[in-house]
């Protein structure tokens, strides 16, 4: 399940994303509401989790947005604020629950498990499929060709990320952002190390390769190319 967390202070971001990592979800992270708006349209997420008060728009004018563009995923705010007028406020605008701060990690986790149970089985997105590789994401698991292939957390990720961009053009600033949630560039070949060794894992000793370089443009996961 892949989820996405807008906070804007960097101490507590840190936090939330190794709580939700060690319970078992994938987290793109942001820390201000149009890099989320731009996440949030483009991605499909099993739960949104945004700080109410961030600056610029706030994680109200996020969740307006994203409701405005059809996106239906459930949503917690994680707020300071505790007035009943706040709280109906944000349910009004298309919040699901509400976490006030300071909170357990238990709780949080609590809350997103509860937020999956109430949705559908049916808008969740459980398996990719790209020619004869597949990933299982409830699991966590990949297979070729019915032969299991093991992978390191960021390794499946990084595939995760291909294969929901099968067929199109993946640039490192893209990678970096959405892999890494890196918003620069490092000035490392973590991007080339951690391809060579997918790479390795899902192409080698079959009879075709999947992923491919794309000379001065990125990378691209296509069975046709």
């Amino acid at each position: 399940m892949k989820l996405l967390l807008l906070e804007d202070d960097d101490a507590t971001r840190v936090h939330l994303e190794r709580t939700l990592v060690a319970a078992g979800y994938v987290v793109d992270v942001c820390s201000d509401g149009r890099h989320a708006i731009a996440l949030g349209s483009i991605n499909e997420y099993a739960v949104l989790i945004f700080d109410r008060m961030v600056p610029g728009i706030d994680g109200l004018g996020v969740l307006k947005a994203l409701r405005a563009a059809g996106v239906r995923s459930p949503a917690l705010f994680l707020t300071a604020i505790d007035g009943v007028h706040d709280r109906v406020e944000g349910l009004d605008a298309g919040a699901d629950d509400y976490l006030v701060k300071p909170f357990a990690a238990i709780e949080l986790i609590a809350r997103v498990n509860a937020l999956l149970r109430r949705r559908p089985a049916t808008d969740v997105m459980t398996a990719l499929r790209v020619a004869d590789l597949e990933i299982d994401l409830i699991k966590r698991s990949v297979k070729r060709a019915g032969q299991q292939i093991l992978l390191q957390a960021q390794e499946f990720k990084l595939l995760e990320y291909l294969m929901r961009h099968a067929g199109e053009i993946v640039t490192r600033s893209m990678l970096l952002e959405n892999v890494w949630s890196f918003h620069f560039d490092p000035q490392t070949n973590i991007i080339e190390s951690h391809m060579s060794r997918l790479r390795s894992k899902v192409d080698r000793g079959f009879d075709r390769e999947l992923i491919h370089t794309i000379r001065g443009s990125g990378y691209s996961l296509d069975a046709l190319a």
